[in-house]
């Protein structure tokens, strides 16, 4: 384990277990690692791969010249890397570095070829950079969140990749998200079927306005949509770092007066608002259930692998690089 003041992280799936402001955790998730084993079906906090998000059929259908069957856990698709995905996996670390000028906590793990059935040994790093932000008299705890990815070995000359962090916010109290104000810098998002395949079309979703504020209700609105910020597929490279940071997402709760922002290299983001949350009354923690989180996934766009105008930004070749960057802003005021 890995802790400050603000910050908890766990070597178990690099999973991001604590962000606190004045002392109240925005994040959902569990006080033990086991507990997390055994009960973090929704993949709280998780770092999501080796693809996050859905793939059409459990299967690669093109890579290397062949197709490759992966973990079916999602009605007839693959979802968060398999079974036993990055999330669920032991990670190296944690280990103090240094990282753009920052100080910064370094976990590492090896996904082997053939894991889950993704091909291609991959070596996989995470940086977590914390800093303070002075803001007009108001502190804000920042989070730095760092990804990148290498195809090693010789197994194949490529394989598909799509990073991502899981964690839940709650930034209103009777453990709901209800009242929450969101908005959005888009309301483009992939049309999808009723598995969260895309259909093709990329279209303005209903209800959603970009850059207006709305709030979230007890039950509505019910997403769970990937909204697309870069909607130009071939301008998104396999390392999104040097791509400008974006304000993807800003969320506030009048009750606590708790902003949350989010910002990414990423071409786009999976908004949830945590209807399939159920989670049980566990060891002294609350029962968890719909709606009692919501996420944000910055990441590239949902199943790209499989749609041959949208893959190569989700192709890792031998010698190349896969990055992206994350950064979670809080504060209260």
């Amino acid at each position: 384990m890995a802790s400050s003041e603000t910050f908890t992280f766990l070597p178990l799936g690099a999973i991001i277990q604590e962000f606190n402001i004045n002392g109240r955790n925005i994040v959902q998730g569990f006080t033990t690692a086991e507990q997390y084993k055994q009960h973090n079906a929704p993949f709280f906090g998780e770092t999501i791969g080796r693809i996050a998000n859905r793939v059409s059929n459990a299967k690669i259908n093109d890579l290397n010249g062949k197709s490759y069957q992966l973990a079916i856990n999602n009605g007839p698709n693959s979802l968060h890397g398999g079974d036993l995905g990055w999330g669920k996996r032991e990670w190296e670390g944690p280990e103090a570095v240094a990282r753009n000028g920052k100080e910064a906590t370094l976990f590492k793990y090896t996904s082997k070829h053939g894991e889950e059935g993704y091909p291609g040994t991959v070596k996989v790093k995470v940086w977590y950079a914390q800093e303070k932000e002075q803001d007009a008299g108001v502190e804000k705890e920042v989070l730095h969140i760092e990804f990148e990815a290498e195809l090693v070995g010789d197994e194949v000359e490529e394989t598909a990749i799509n990073v991502t962090n899981h964690s839940y916010f709650i930034l209103g109290d009777n453990n709901s998200i209800s009242g929450t104000e969101v908005t959005l810098i888009t309301n483009k998002y992939q049309v999808v079927d009723d598995g969260g395949i895309p259909t093709g079309p990329i279209e303005e979703y209903s209800g959603v306005t970009a850059n207006k504020t709305f709030t979230l209700g007890e039950k509505e609105p019910d997403i769970d949509d990937c909204f697309v910020v870069n909607t130009n597929p071939s301008t998104v490279p396999v390392d999104t770092r040097k791509e400008p940071l974006q304000k993807v997402a800003s969320f506030y709760h009048p009750d606590t007066k708790l902003h949350l922002e989010i910002s990414t290299t990423e071409p786009a983001f999976q908004f949830y608002t945590g209807k399939y949350i159920d989670v049980p009354a566990v060891d002294g923690l609350p029962a968890r259930g719909a709606r009692s989180g919501f996420c944000v996934e910055p990441s590239r766009y949902v199943n790209a692998i499989n749609i041959p105008e949208y893959r190569d930004m989700m192709v890792l070749k031998k010698g190349e690089v896969y990055g992206c960057k994350i950064v979670y802003r809080g504060w209260e005021a």
